[in-house]
């Protein structure tokens, strides 16, 4: 149970929220694997190390009171139904109508600005207003309200959130963005989730779009894309000011700060603090798991001419975590646990310039990201990226727009090794070249619209990768559209997958599994012969306005993976060559996996009253990977069983007299085979004013 308050200032404007639920942190069984050194699991296929950084090995259970969990939200929603029909006189803040919702603009899905209801796409818009009646503290849980996504909390500062399926803390299938800026991380081709943050109040909307999007954002846009869109600073000309406490989240607080520069200038300036306590074990025993952030940043908009506007933004952050850690060892008692800590730190600047005319529009986009990692007593690694983006959009006649652009990355890392953990080379630098082009056909009175394009990448793992797409919209009614897609895209391999070394476990002399005087050590390495994972994606989906009051949004899914990763036995060799200390048993990053995914998601909100809306979702996802037949990976198919099949939400929102509000939302996810973790529900009840 967590129980948060929070107070919230803007200008003199001041809201005040408490927030009561039930949201389980599932731990994986991962540290079962610590008692036989000699297996493997599917986290060390899907390069996330959960044994080196899913350390505490504890499960919260999840709980078995969801009929009562159900019952205590329709109580909630009877008592609110009452007090909404007799609510007249209060400013409503649910008031956006369900056309509004169908004509928000959207950017991710063509790199230009169009409704929702015109995206050939499975994309879901989570709101100012969203976040902040939600109560979420951060993205990641702000992320809970979007279909398709699998969000799951691994312990107090570690997250695995995924698009239709492959969930794990460094999912490499999917593509997050902030403001523009990619802020996945090459060693792993996953995101690390407790670095990412931002002043949530400056948040303007969060566009999600599930399934591939590797035509306009490239590689590792396999399964979705997550792009975090903050306000431009002339909409924060104000001082805010926010501070909460709780059970779980110690303490928290924030600033921020806008103001204006002559008649054409405004930026802002924000600082944000927060420090959360170590979660309990199901025994009651404290888990080594608490951590804390200071981040500060600013954005500056400036627009000389009306044609014309220039972004410049950055922001700078430190972060120390706890954690529980298991590292292999040459000598007796040959693995050793103990609490660990290690910190983050780093900073990113931006610079975008925008030109826009009646007919045509461009944009060139800078920004340079460095990013230390050291994680104490395992590895450290500092990488320093510098990306620029270019493209261009114009109308081709009446009936066509075309955009087209290129981009160049530079990434540069640096790893400092240990026994566990090491990269070789231990210093790269990688370039990688793009260039894309689409071209969007109106046709039958623009009832009818045709997408064609492609991206082209270079890179230095396996040289040039085509990425082609095909969408079209059919607007049936004005209230009605009907979209289908055919898409291609790649997940290049990841630094670890070239390079790794990782000692997995050791196998002590003189034992039945380790007749040999020498102890074996169980090692994972990459391979510079690891080719691109390949995703072929058919989607289908439907949108209806059916009422003034109620929309509804179905998508489905149909995926094709080839080439996807394996850990191969290798032949066994002993080090050092002249004087031999331990027997190596090597297991080789390969591509011997393929299978499908298939599943829907459905989206339905519905505005009961003028006081009182209901939202809910239901996504369903099937998962059919398996090794191929020359494959000899020891580790079992456990890829079907990391995501849930079901998963489902219910919310209510309510507004009440005197200027309160109140929301509710009863969640259900599935069970996790594969980490043999139980469904669950959670319910979480928020009283704002």
């Amino acid at each position: 149970m967590t129980f948060v308050w929070g107070a919230y200032m803007n200008d003199g404007k001041n809201r005040l929220h408490l927030e009561l639920g039930r949201a389980p942190i599932h731990r994986s069984e991962m540290v079962r694997r610590q008692e036989s050194h000699a297996r493997f699991t599917d986290d060390l296929r899907e390069g996330k190390l959960n044994m080196l950084f899913n350390r505490n090995p504890r499960s919260r259970p999840a709980t078995r009171l969801g009929r009562i969990f159900l019952a205590a939200f329709l109580a909630v929603v009877v008592a609110a139904t009452t007090v909404a029909q007799t609510s007249r006189n209060v400013p409503d803040v649910t008031a956006m109508s369900m056309e509004d919702l169908m004509n928000m603009n959207v950017t991710s899905v063509s790199k230009r600005t169009q409704k929702v209801a015109d995206a050939a796409a499975a994309i879901f818009v989570i709101t100012q207003e969203d976040i902040r009646r939600s109560g979420a503290t951060s993205i990641p849980e702000a992320l809970r309200m979007a279909p398709g996504l699998q969000v799951a909390r691994i312990d107090e500062n570690k997250w695995a959130i995924g698009s239709r399926g492959f969930n794990g803390r460094f999912d490499n299938k999917l593509l997050v963005l902030i403001d523009g800026r990619s802020v996945y991380t090459p060693l792993f081709s996953g995101v690390y989730w407790n670095v990412q943050d931002v002043m949530l109040e400056d948040v303007d909307r969060i566009e999600v779009i599930r399934g591939p999007g590797a035509t306009l954002w490239g590689a590792n846009a396999v399964d979705g894309v997550i792009n975090v869109i903050t306000k431009k600073a002339k909409s924060t000309q104000s001082t805010v000011v926010t501070a909460g406490a709780g059970t779980e989240e110690r303490a928290a607080g924030g600033v921020r700060y806008g103001s204006k520069l002559g008649d054409n200038t405004y930026y802002r300036a924000y600082a944000k603090y927060f420090d959360w306590g170590p979660s309990a074990y199901p025994s009651g025993m404290t888990a080594h798991d608490g951590w804390d952030a200071l981040r500060g940043g600013f954005r500056a908009d400036w627009t000389p001419t009306g044609a014309n506007s220039l972004t410049l933004q950055g922001d700078m952050y430190r972060s120390r975590f706890d954690e529980t850690l298991t590292v292999a060892s040459l000598s007796p008692p040959y693995a050793n646990t103990f609490p660990n800590d290690g910190k983050y730190s780093g900073g990113n600047l931006l610079g975008r310039w925008n030109r826009t005319s009646e007919r045509s529009s461009m944009s060139l986009q800078m920004y340079y990201d460095n990013t230390t990692i050291t994680d104490h007593s395992l590895f450290g690694d500092h990488q320093n990226i510098f990306d620029i983006d270019f493209q261009h959009g114009f109308h081709a006649g009446d009936s066509q727009q075309f955009v087209w652009g290129f981009g160049y990355r530079s990434i540069r890392d640096k790893n400092d090794p240990s026994f566990t953990v090491s990269l070789q080379p231990n210093q790269v630098t990688l370039n990688q070249f793009s260039t894309f082009l689409q071209d969007e056909i109106s046709l039958l009175d623009n009832r009818v619209q045709i997408t064609l394009g492609s991206k082209f990448e270079r890179n230095e793992f396996t040289g040039f990768e085509i990425e082609p797409n095909a969408r079209l919209l059919w607007t049936v009614t004005p209230n009605q559209s009907i979209w289908t897609a055919v898409s291609r895209a790649v997940r290049t391999p990841a630094l670890t997958e070239e390079g790794l070394r990782l000692n997995q476990a050791v196998i002590p002399p003189g034992t039945p599994s380790n007749p040999a005087p020498l102890p074996v050590v169980l090692a994972v390495i990459g391979s510079h012969q690891f080719n691109s994972e390949d995703l072929l994606a058919y989607e289908l989906g439907y949108r209806v306005q059916a009422t003034s009051n109620l929309s509804l949004d179905l998508a489905t899914f149909y995926n094709s993976y080839s080439g996807l990763r394996t850990a191969e036995p290798g032949t066994p060799f002993v080090e050092p060559p002249q004087a031999p200390t331990d027997i190596v048993i090597p297991f080789v990053a390969a591509n011997k996996m393929s299978g499908g995914t298939y599943g829907l998601e459905l989206f339905a909100d519905w505005k009961v009253v003028p006081k009182w809306r209901l939202a809910g979702s239901y996504s369903y996802l099937q998962m059919n990977i398996h090794k191929n037949s020359d494959s000899l990976d020891p580790i079992p198919d456990n890829p079907n069983g990391s995501s849930p099949r079901h998963q489902w939400y219910l919310r209510s929102s309510v507004d009440l007299p005197k200027h309160f509000e109140q929301d509710t939302t009863l969640r259900f996810v599935d069970h996790l085979p594969s980490l043999n973790l139980p469904n669950y529900y959670s319910l979480d009840a928020h009283l704002g004013w």
